[in-house]
């Protein structure tokens, strides 16, 4: 179990080099001397820094999913029906009585707990599950009715007539679905002999491939079959007109291939203030490498460690979250989002995970096809910005 006070230690400690480094490595730049042995020590340090920095976001979610009771130490509340499933995963043995939601072509709905505990992790590993609104539905389909405006009103005095008034114009937006799937397998021996837990053992493989095709589509995807990703709905993006509202604007970052501290704040203030209060920023990795050595005018670096646990390290004051599906920082690229997510981007969640276990395809490996049906989109682009790197 990490010591989340002793990393928390170390991370102030390595946060402090990192400074006292970038400093050497920008006097040397200034002065003409080399910096090949600044610049890899500097390596060395950030990578210390990350580590140190997922080590504390790791131990606030195990905390988390304990208080939540999930994860490999809960207790399964619906047993018999997660017996049932074990038995049917096994030898395909199960009574029709216990088969519940099961459709006609031969599809088994998984245990509720399973399913609840698949989503958990997913939100785990991917960002945007962990930022955005997640809605679940038992329908096909999924939309939201917007008020465009448009009422009318007037002055009047006690006995003036009040004559009919404008009526405000309605507009709809859908989120459609996609099916994401999974189809591990496991030879008849090995489910007949061994005391593998089924349930954790699908649940993991179902998680993997869940939150990597998923957590792409939130960010990029073009909505044929898959969420529509957030950045498409920036403007000039592929999805920039769909909504009633308008694309999400974008800002420049002032420089052909670069971004700098006050093309960061130009972004966060042209954020209305309401939207502010719970905004937070989305990146990956190799550009909070950018943004730790930006400073403001008195030389004070910008990034902040985490100063506890479940707390995320800040930029400008506003967390800031990872996803390794964010773009780099390139010539047009956006690789920077923010805002209130979670009022700006909707998850859907077509309930339940089913399988279907296939003896017969890959004899003599059971195949256990795995699906989900998400959708996704943007419901509120006045909720968020774009970096766009330009000039």
């Amino acid at each position: 179990m990490t010591d989340v006070n002793k990393t928390i230690e170390a991370l102030g400690q390595a946060f402090e080099e990192f400074k006292a480094t970038h400093t050497q490595e920008l006097k040397a730049l200034k002065d003409g001397a080399a910096t090949g042995d600044l610049k890899a020590k500097l390596e060395k340090v950030e990578a210390a820094l990350g580590s140190h920095q997922k080590e504390i976001e790791d131990a606030h979610t195990k905390l988390a999913a304990a208080q939540m009771g999930v994860g490999a130490g809960a207790a399964v509340r619906d047993k018999e029906y997660t017996d049932s499933f074990n038995a049917h995963m096994r030898k395909g043995d199960v009574q029709a009585s216990l088969n519940k939601g099961t459709a006609e072509e031969g599809g088994y709905l998984t245990p509720v707990e399973w399913d609840r505990t698949i989503t958990d992790k997913l939100r785990d590993e991917s960002p945007m599950r962990e930022l955005a609104q997640v809605q679940v539905t038992s329908k096909a389909g999924w939309s939201k009715l917007f008020n465009m405006g448009g009422t009318g009103s007037g002055w009047v005095g006690e006995t003036d007539q009040r004559p009919e008034t404008a009526t405000p114009v309605l507009a709809t937006l859908g989120f459609g679905h996609g099916e994401i799937y999974a189809n591990p397998a496991a030879t008849q021996q090995l489910l007949d002999d061994s005391e593998i837990n089924i349930e954790s053992w699908l649940a993991a493989e179902v998680q993997a491939e869940f939150a990597e095709q998923e957590g792409l589509a939130f960010i990029s995807g073009d909505g044929a079959k898959k969420p529509a990703g957030i950045l498409t709905y920036v403007t000039g993006g592929a999805n920039a007109a769909k909504h009633p509202f308008g694309a999400i604007k974008a800002v420049n970052s002032g420089a052909a291939a670069d971004i700098g501290s006050d093309a960061v704040l130009d972004l966060i203030y042209g954020l209305p203030k309401k939207y502010r209060q719970n905004a937070r920023f989305l990146t990956n990795n190799l550009t909070i490498a950018k943004l730790r050595k930006l400073k403001d005018g008195q030389g004070n670096y910008l990034w902040q460690p985490s100063a506890q646990a479940g707390q995320p390290a800040t930029f400008h004051g506003y967390g800031l979250a990872e996803d390794e599906n964010m773009p780099d920082v390139a010539a047009n690229s956006l690789p920077i989002m923010f805002g209130d997510f979670k009022r700006g981007y909707l998850i859907i969640d077509r309930m339940g995970v089913r399988v279907l276990r296939d003896p017969y395809t890959k004899k003599p490996y059971v195949l256990f096809y795995t699906t989900k049906r998400v959708g996704g989109g943007v419901q509120n682009p006045e909720c968020l910005r774009a970096l766009k790197v330009a000039a």
